[in-house]
């Protein structure tokens, strides 16, 4: 690929940032969700160890990430190829090979990784409490009650992103998501004060 050939490829990866940060936003809030119900269940139990905790939360960042590395690629590459087929019908030209042929097949990486980095990331973010408490760093609230309040952070500040994204109050798109996580939060202590 020549100098030219390689400026056209960042163009095209530079105008699909927008799906990226849908991606990102997105998954990443599945991901803050999930760590939240996750030390919520673990909080309400009362009895689960923290080693045990952080294999749990560990388990579904992982598994997270290789769900949205492999769901975003196979969406994303399937739609890039039918646009590139249909631009080639129209063309009547094979374009395998042209800027946008590679941005085809590179497009799909990148936004699989934002989609697999971005639960990733934030769900080591929330744990890291745990694993500091295992550590024997010295943590004012106890661990679970730190990590569900780093969580309520996360998915605030994921709120206020997608407002700034938006264009709206970004203090009311913050309040709207964490009214969402309050809600999954309370859900849950609800069904395991039951039992």
């Amino acid at each position: 690929m020549n100098r030219t050939g390689f400026r056209h490829l960042l163009l095209h990866l530079y105008r699909a940032r927008g799906i990226a940060r849908r991606y990102f936003i997105t998954n990443g809030f599945d991901g803050a969700l999930t760590m939240l119900g996750l030390l919520t269940g673990f909080y309400s139990s009362g009895t689960v160890p923290v080693s045990v905790a952080i294999s749990g939360c560990l388990g579904a960042a992982i598994a997270l990430f290789v769900s949205g590395v492999s769901s975003a690629y196979l969406s994303e590459s399937a739609e890039r190829k039918k646009e590139l087929k249909e631009l080639e019908q129209a063309v009547l030209t094979d374009l395998e090979d042209s800027d946008y042929g590679r941005a085809t097949r590179y497009v799909p990486v990148m936004v699989a990784l934002v989609n697999g980095l971005s639960p990733l990331l934030i769900s080591l973010v929330i744990i890291s409490p745990l694993w500091f408490a295992q550590q024997g760093f010295p943590i004012y609230f106890p661990p679970l009650v730190t990590a569900i309040i780093i969580a309520l952070a996360v998915i605030f500040l994921l709120g206020v992103f997608l407002g700034q994204v938006s264009r709206t109050f970004w203090l009311w798109s913050g309040l709207r998501s964490l009214a969402v996580a309050l809600l999954t939060l309370m859900i849950i202590l609800l069904f395991n004060s039951g039992q």
